[in-house]
């Protein structure tokens, strides 16, 4: 058998780039050697965007489609939808019973998060218990990874001790998962600031190709880079970081950043070489979700049958649980 990995994203927008660069196309390449389960981590959005939840079943297909389109098969992945599996949350409670406060609270994501979203109200169990959440979503599988940046192995660090304390009281239940460490360029927002959705700032992977051009030609630059004929810098400038994710063609990108250097190449033809790049990128995503999306139903069809897979794994997972805990009636 193959080694089990488990990931999923929250459906609280569109997929931009920055989900294909850091999750998606590494989901995609993992299928090959693992065994996947990725998900659609709605209740996970609850944490943050319970004031309105109106557009998160949309999003949630929406993004299935789109990660579809990117690369995962249904055939060779398992794909669902978190809440369809509500095994994930009676393990989450039962994780709450033996897990101490203090243990959440120094997850640092915690408090950077509440500073960053200070427009939300996150002073919520279910923010605060988040990382129990993310526990119960990967060992209700058992499984051996979970693919991560580097910034994310303390929340996965923290799952561990979950994982042992749990252990300790009711028996070796659960495995310890371990991280799966990947590197991939973080995608600034087409502003230079953090891509978020509230800031729109971002290329999504259903934007066709003139939307794709027009906001690759709005992208910030060098500021201090008035003229072409100046020296500009390449290093930290978007247009060149989003040049290394998805510009096939080396020799050129080296070519345009030797003369943006220089001060002999203008702002517009690098970005007209971007949106190129960008959009050959897209264009055979664009193909495969008009093929999925031309059979109406498709998508729910592979959503209920990955999570009924998903289930009846959780479900054979909790009555182990429940006679361990001795909670069987």
């Amino acid at each position: 058998m193959k080694p089990r990995v488990v990931s999923g994203l929250r459906p609280t927008g569109k997929v931009h780039l920055g989900h294909l660069v850091g999750a998606l196309r590494n989901w995609a390449v993992l299928q090959d050697a693992y065994e996947c389960f990725y998900f659609a981590a709605d209740w996970h959005a609850l944490t943050s965007d319970y004031a309105d939840t109106s557009g998160l079943v949309g999003y949630a297909y929406e993004n299935i489609a789109d990660w579809i389109a990117a690369g995962l098969d249904p055939e060779r992945s398992t794909i669902f939808i978190q809440s369809m599996v509500p095994e994930h949350a009676e393990l989450y409670l039962l994780l709450s019973m033996v897990v101490p406060t203090p243990w959440l609270e120094r997850v640092p994501t915690y408090k950077e998060q509440i500073e960053q979203l200070s427009t939300k109200d996150l002073s919520t169990i279910g923010f605060l218990g988040y990382p129990l959440l993310q526990t119960a979503d990967v060992i209700i599988y058992d499984a051996n990874y979970v693919p991560v940046g580097e910034d994310q192995v303390p929340h996965l660090e923290l799952s561990r001790e979950v994982v042992r304390r749990f252990n300790n009281f009711y028996g070796d239940l659960f495995v310890e998962p371990q991280p799966l460490l990947t590197k991939f360029p973080r995608l600034p927002g087409l502003d230079n600031r953090k891509m978020s959705k509230s800031y729109d700032n971002s290329i999504d992977l259903s934007d066709d190709a003139e939307t794709v051009r027009k906001k690759v030609m709005q992208m910030y630059t060098d500021p201090k880079r008035i003229r072409a004929d100046i020296p500009g810098t390449v290093e930290g400038n978007p247009v060149f970081v989003y040049h290394d994710a998805f510009n096939a063609n080396v020799e050129e990108v080296e070519d345009l950043k030797t003369r943006y250097r220089a001060g002999t190449v203008g702002d517009v033809e690098v970005k007209k070489k971007l949106a190129r790049a960008i959009n050959e990128v897209l264009e055979p995503m664009r193909e495969r979700r008009a093929a999925l999306l031309s059979h109406p139903g498709r998508i729910r069809e592979i959503v209920g049958d990955g999570s009924a897979k998903a289930r009846a794994i959780a479900a054979e997972t909790m009555a182990r649980v429940r006679e361990a805990v001795r909670l069987k009636y």
